[in-house]
């Protein structure tokens, strides 16, 4: 794999830049060729196996974007260790979570991390993770900034190591469905499952889509800004990109640091060609309005991407007019973490084939979509809507959730034998494209993040005031989705708002700040059905004010508690405008 990645470039063309790092201090972009990228993944590779590294042993990376943290990616795979990446904004206990239910031997992380001018406690929370982490045997921490932290028994200096090590490292021979990587993932219940992809497969899926689907031609400049903590890190900042030869560029910032117009001047001064990124970033910048897009030169920019959330039409259209100029072609790309690359998107297609806004449109070559109805059964036609699945496999797809292959078969192939259930809905036009309507389960997306509401409930369930929790998703103009929580609380409890930021400072801690919900709201009881599932519908409706049309609410314990909850929503909301 990494022998796709860097060796075939090295031999013909070992001066072609493979990373350009755009650090989080705006105009200090550092440049990596692929000869260069090769030596710090064979010594970083080397001071793994110094340290008893092996094939098939697991190793998480808890590293913002750099050259470093590919390097970590590739060097694992270089001698058949698994990476599982843990973005960096993840707290100590979820971290701490995917070691071991991993079983990480090592970890490599950064000193700290730098992200909108302010330091990140990288190694301060690899060390609170890794206390409840019997199976870390050695730490491997990289210099980020110039600041000194706290080094233990099992701490190695990464840097200092890897000037000693050797700069050649001969690749681990692997099977084609031997893995490659471990990702978590948010799951409509429970802890985060550990998806898991293998060699072959998979990186030559998420090769094929990044040429087709965005068009890239060599020596084109590939900006996709997402972290790689998240899967599309993985494929198109990293695999796909380095597979295909491309340079590829990894942004360590935000979109609004030091100005709204950081992402719009990166592209001025790299002269990005293709650009990929989150609606809810272009949300955020549409409000800040244009002039900040319009004081950088774009002129480079031949297609841009949209990932993580269906986009709006609102931002769909600035996107186009305003960054693009009406002149880019807009690729609204659906996929997930389980599908490895992009399995619906506006292109490849027939040349100047048209491309409506806000749809993903067209599967890739051999996805096969369907839609089915509440009965099992295949919808045929077009003009109709229905629970999306696919029908055929295809190479990028996740093989297994690590450690329950059960669970595996329940989430993806149980609701609809014989086909791939992706947990979204979607509609097929008139003309027989796809649009995406959004998940089928209690999964909500924050600002791209995928989220299970059971996750936000279950931290919140620790809490000893409060007995009972339902988290849900409700639509929020710059995040796409927001959390808004409905509590009760026990009867003797005076201090409501203390409790309420206790609650968000657990979620905060359990989880990651983006799971904090917006809202808290305290009401008597939860709507439940007589079984005692709570009717999280009827929650949707009132905080989507549809309560004029609450549908069937004679399976609930007791329909008298809609009026107190619309009732309690009503002040709540009264106080908040106040």
């Amino acid at each position: 794999l990494t022998v796709n990645c860097l060796d075939r470039h090295v031999e013909k063309s070992p001066n072609r830049v493979a990373l350009i790092w755009e650090r989080d201090e705006p105009g200090t972009a550092v440049y990596v060729t692929y000869r260069e990228l090769l030596d710090l993944t064979c010594r970083l590779a080397n001071t793994l196996k110094k340290y008893g590294i092996q094939k098939g042993d697991k190793v998480a990376i808890y590293m913002s974007v750099s050259p470093l943290s590919v390097a970590a990616m590739l060097a694992c795979a270089r001698i058949g260790a698994v990476h599982t990446v843990v973005f960096a904004g993840f707290s100590a206990e979820s971290l701490a979570g995917r070691i071991m239910d991993s079983g990480c031997k090592a970890v490599i992380t950064y000193n700290q991390g730098v992200r909108g001018g302010r330091i990140i406690e990288l190694k301060t929370t690899v060390d609170e993770a890794v206390k409840t982490c019997p199976s870390i045997k050695h730490v491997f921490v990289a210099q980020r900034t110039d600041n000194k932290v706290q080094m233990g028994d099992h701490d190695i200096s990464l840097e200092e190591e890897m000037s000693k090590a050797a700069s050649v490292c001969a690749p681990e021979s692997m099977d084609s469905e031997d893995m490659l990587f471990m990702l978590y993932t948010s799951g409509s219940t429970g802890k985060p499952k550990g998806i898991v992809h293998t060699q072959a497969g998979y990186l030559l899926y998420a090769a094929v889509t990044h040429k087709y689907v965005f068009d890239y031609q060599q020596g084109d400049i590939f900006g996709c800004v997402a972290d790689i903590g998240w899967i599309t890190g993985h494929s198109y900042v990293v695999y796909g990109p380095l597979c295909n030869g491309a340079t590829s560029v990894l942004f360590e910032s935000t979109p609004v640091y030091p100005d709204p117009g950081r992402y719009w001047e990166v592209v001025q001064r790299l002269k990005i060609n293709q650009f990929y990124g989150a609606p809810t970033a272009i949300r955020l910048l549409l409000n800040y309005g244009e002039e900040w897009v319009k004081k950088y030169d774009r002129s480079s920019l031949k297609t841009l991407g949209s990932v993580g959330e269906p986009i709006n039409n609102e931002a769909w259209q600035w996107f186009y007019n305003v960054v693009g100029e009406g002149r880019c072609t807009l690729v609204d790309t659906w996929w997930q973490t389980e599908t490895g690359g992009i399995c619906i998107a506006p292109r490849p297609s027939e040349e100047e084939a048209e491309i409506i806004p806000a749809m993903a449109m067209r599967p890739f070559f051999g996805i096969v979509p369907m839609l089915m109805d509440d009965n099992g059964q295949v919808i045929e036609g077009n003009d109709v809507s229905g629970a999306l699945c696919i029908a055929q496999p295809w190479p990028g797809m996740a093989r297994t959730i690590y450690g329950d292959h059960q669970r595996f078969v329940d989430a993806y192939f149980k609701a609809y034998p014989g086909y791939y259930f992706t947990g979204d809905g979607a509609y097929r036009t008139k003309k027989g494209y796809y649009q995406i309507t959004g998940r089928m389960d209690d999964v909500i997306n924050i600002s791209g993040h995928r989220l299970g509401t059971a996750e936000i409930e279950d931290a919140m369930a620790d809490h000893p005031e409060v007995p009972e929790t339902a988290v849900i998703g409700y639509p929020h103009k710059i995040k796409g989705e927001g959390a808004f929580a409905f509590i009760v609380l026990k009867e003797q409890t005076a201090h409501t708002d203390r409790v309420k930021e206790e609650l968000k400072a657990i979620v905060a801690s359990k989880i990651a700040k983006y799971a904090v919900p917006d809202h808290i709201l305290v009401v008597k009881r939860l709507p439940k059905t007589r079984s005692g599932k709570i009717m999280r519908r009827l929650l949707r409706k009132v905080v989507t004010e549809q309560s004029s049309n609450m549908g069937d609410v004679t399976t609930l314990d007791d329909p008298t508690v809609v009026k107190e909850i619309l009732d309690a929503y009503q002040k709540y909301k009264e106080k908040s405008s106040s």
